[in-house]
C-alpha cells in the first residue's frame, strides 16, 4: 500500500502542475536564446542583444600561432572547452531540424541559426588541418583561480590541440556531429556554407576514426572538468548517424550497422544522455532511420538500437527495469552538480520520440506496460514546467523567467558590473574580494540561463558560491530550444518521419579521406561512386584520386593499401605495395590519376610509402 501511495503521489507530481497558471513557452524560448549571446566569446556583432557584454578573448590562440577568437564560454567561467561546446551546437541543430516550423512561427528561427553559426564559425577556425583540431582555449586551473569578467581576462589563453600523435576521437567525433548537423540547418539558406561544414565533418570523422584515443589523455587539463568517462565509441556512432543524415551516404549507415554491437550502440542501456554519454542520442536517431524505412538489410541491427532507445525512455518514465531517480517534486535527478543537464536532454528525447511515434501511429512498450506518445509528451512537459516554476519551491530555474528566479548566479560576467558601465580593470583575485563575495543580486541579469537546479529533495540555495546549483551551462539550454518551440508551436499535424525537403549535398560526397603522410605532396581522395546489392551483401565501387599538389613531378610513387577485400584496377601490385602503371610512370605537377576498386566494406586504407621529386 505504501508503494502504491508513493507511486500515486509521483504520478500526480509528474502530471499535475503545482501552479495553475499556464507557462509562456514562447517567452521562455526567447530568453533561452539570449543566454547564448551572453556566452559569446570574441568580437560581438552589431546585432548583439545582450548589451552588457563586450568583446573578449581577442588574443585567443595567438600564443599557439592560430586564430581561435570566437566560440562560447561553456558555463560560469571563461574557458572554451571543445567537447561541451560541440555537444551544445549539435543539440541546437537537432532542435532546429525537428522543430523548424515552430521556430519560424515563434519568430526565433533566425536567432537559433545565429547561435549555431557562432559555434560552427569557431569550429572552422579550430579545425586547421584535416587531422588537427584545437579542443580547448584557456586552462581550467588558472581560470578558476581568478574571478574576472571575460573582457578583463589575464589568464593563459593558449590553444590545446589534437593531432595524430595526440588523438581525441570523442572530441573530434562530437565536433564532426556538430558540423554535420549544422550543415543541414544551413542547407536551404546558405548551401555554400553548409557544404563547407560537411567537408569539415567528413575530415573530422576520419581523423576520429583512424587515430583513436580519448581526448582527455591528450588535453589532460580537461580531465578535471570534462572527463571522457564513456570513452569515444559513442561519439563515433553519433557522428556517423549525423553524417548519414547530412549526406545520405550509405557508408555511414553501414558503419552504424557494422559497429553497433562492438561499440555499444546496441548493447548499452542508458539512464542518461549528456555531453559525455551519447548512446541514448544515437539510439534515438537510428530508431528514427528504422521508422523511416531507411534501414534496409540493417533492420535487425537497427531494431536493437531502437530497443535501447526505448529502454532509456522507459527508465525516464519509471516503467523500465532500471529507472531514473526523481525528486519528491517529480524532477529527474542524477547528480547534485548541474543536474538540469540530464533533465533537458531526457525531455528532448521524450519529445521527439513522442512525435516519431505519433507520426508512425506507434506506441512504446515498457516492462511496466504500453506507453502512448501522449504520455511521453506529458513527461517532457512535467519536467519543463518544473524548470519554469511548477515545483515545491515555486522557483523558476531559468534566470529572468517569472518573478522568483536565481539572483546570485555562479557566473563571472553577470556578477561583476558590466565593462560598458565601468571599464576599470578588475584583477584576477580582486574579483573574488569585491564581487564574488557580495550577497547582493547580480548587477547583470543572465536572462535565459538554466542553472544547475535543486538537489535530490528539491532544495536549492541561491548563493553565488554554490556552483553545483547556481552555475548555468550552454548544454543545459541547447535541448530546451526544441522542446520550448514544440510546446509553444504545437504539433500542427506534421509528420515527423517524413524527410524534410532540402537541397541535396554535392554529388559524390567524399567519404572520410585516408590521409597520406603529412609531408607527402600527394593528396588522396576517395569517393563511393556506386553501390548495389548481390546475394544479400551490399557492394561499393570506390574511386580513389591521387593528386600531386607540388610544383615538381612525383616519380617512383609507392602506395600502401590495406583493408582491401576485392579487385582493384589502375595500379600495379609490386610485392607488398602498389605503383603507378607503366603507361603512367610519373605524376606531373597538379596532375591527378585515378584507380578504382570494389568490395563489400568501408573504404580501404591508402597511404604513401615513398616517392621521388624531380
Amino acid at each position: 500500500m505504501a508503494n502504491l501511495t508513493s507511486m500515486a503521489s509521483l504520478l500526480l507530481l509528474c502530471f499535475i502542475p503545482f501552479s495553475a497558471a499556464a507557462h509562456d513557452y514562447g517567452s521562455a524560448l526567447t530568453k533561452s536564446l539570449l543566454f547564448f549571446e551572453a556566452q559569446r566569446s570574441g568580437i560581438l556583432p552589431r546585432n548583439q542583444r545582450v548589451s552588457w557584454r563586450s568583446h573578449s578573448g581577442l588574443q585567443d590562440g595567438k600564443a599557439s600561432g592560430v586564430d581561435l577568437v570566437g566560440g562560447y564560454y561553456d558555463a560560469g567561467d571563461n574557458v572554451k572547452f571543445g567537447l561541451p561546446m560541440a555537444f551544445t551546437v549539435t543539440m541546437m541543430s537537432w532542435s532546429i531540424l525537428e522543430y523548424r516550423a515552430q521556430l519560424v512561427a515563434s519568430g526565433e528561427l533566425g536567432h537559433a541559426m545565429d547561435a549555431v553559426k557562432w559555434g560552427t564559425d569557431y569550429f572552422i577556425k579550430a579545425h586547421t588541418e584535416p587531422n588537427v583540431l584545437y579542443g580547448e582555449v584557456g586552462d581550467g586551473n588558472t581560470d578558476h583561480y581568478c574571478w574576472q569578467r571575460p573582457e578583463d581576462m589575464t589568464t593563459d589563453r593558449r590553444g590545446y590541440r589534437l593531432d595524430p600523435s595526440n588523438p581525441g576521437s570523442d572530441l573530434a567525433g562530437e565536433t564532426a556531429a556538430a558540423m554535420a548537423a549544422a550543415s543541414l540547418v544551413f542547407r536551404r539558406s546558405n548551401p555554400a556554407y553548409a557544404n563547407k561544414l560537411l567537408t569539415h565533418a567528413y575530415q573530422l570523422f576520419d581523423f576520429a576514426d583512424k587515430y583513436r584515443g580519448k581526448y582527455d589523455s591528450s588535453i589532460t587539463g580537461a580531465r578535471k572538468y570534462y572527463p571522457s568517462v564513456s570513452g569515444y565509441n559513442d561519439e563515433l556512432l553519433w557522428a556517423a548517424a549525423w553524417l548519414y543524415q547530412a549526406s545520405n551516404n550509405q557508408y555511414y549507415l553501414k558503419y552504424l550497422a557494422d559497429n553497433g554491437d562492438s561499440m555499444g550502440g546496441t548493447g548499452w542501456s542508458m539512464t542518461e544522455f549528456s555531453w559525455d554519454v551519447k548512446y541514448a542520442g544515437v539510439q534515438t536517431l537510428v530508431a528514427k532511420f528504422l521508422m523511416q524505412g531507411k534501414a534496409g538489410a540493417y533492420a535487425p541491427v537497427f531494431r536493437r538500437y531502437q530497443d535501447k532507445a526505448e529502454a532509456f525512455l522507459c527508465s525516464c518514465l519509471r516503467k523500465g527495469n532500471r529507472n531514473v531517480q526523481v525528486t519528491p517534486g517529480g524532477l529527474i535527478f542524477r547528480q547534485r552538480w548541474n543536474n538540469m543537464q540530464f533533465v533537458t536532454t531526457a525531455s528532448f528525447v521524450a519529445t521527439v520520440y513522442s512525435d516519431y511515434l505519433t507520426s508512425s501511429a506507434g506506441s512504446l512498450k515498457c516492462p511496466a506496460g504500453f506507453v502512448q506518445p501522449s504520455e511521453l509528451l506529458a513527461f517532457a512537459k512535467s519536467q519543463v514546467d518544473y524548470i519554469l516554476g511548477d515545483n515545491p519551491r515555486a522557483t523558476s530555474y531559468m534566470v529572468g523567467y517569472g518573478n522568483n528566479f536565481p539572483r546570485r548566479v555562479h557566473h563571472r560576467g553577470s556578477s561583476i558590473i558590466a565593462y560598458k558601465f565601468d571599464s576599470k580593470f578588475v584583477g584576477c583575485r580582486e574579483g573574488y574580494a569585491t564581487w564574488f563575495s557580495k550577497k547582493s543580486s547580480d548587477p547583470n541579469v543572465l536572462i535565459g540561463a538554466l542553472v544547475g537546479g535543486p538537489d535530490a529533495y528539491d532544495n536549492f540555495a541561491d548563493e553565488r558560491d554554490n556552483y553545483e546549483q547556481t552555475e548555468p551551462a550552454t548544454y543545459n539550454n541547447a535541448p530546451l530550444l526544441g522542446i520550448l518551440a514544440r510546446f509553444h508551436g504545437g504539433h500542427s499535424g506534421y509528420n515527423q518521419l517524413l524527410p524534410v525537403a532540402l537541397p541535396p549535398p554535392p554529388k559524390s560526397n567524399p567519404i572520410p579521406q585516408k590521409p597520406s603522410s603529412s609531408s607527402s605532396p600527394v593528396v588522396i581522395l576517395q569517393r563511393i561512386t556506386s553501390s548495389w546489392k548481390a546475394k544479400g551483401r551490399v557492394y561499393y565501387r570506390y574511386s580513389s584520386v591521387l593528386t600531386n599538389k607540388s610544383s615538381k613531378t612525383v616519380r617512383n610513387l609507392r602506395l600502401s593499401i590495406s583493408k582491401l577485400y576485392g579487385p582493384l584496377w589502375g595500379l600495379t601490385k609490386s610485392g607488398n605495395s602498389y605503383t603507378l602503371p607503366k603507361w603512367v610512370g610519373s605524376l606531373g605537377p597538379q596532375k591527378s590519376v585515378e584507380f578504382v576498386y570494389i568490395h563489400s566494406a568501408s573504404a580501404a586504407s591508402v597511404s604513401v610509402l615513398g616517392y621521388n621529386l624531380g
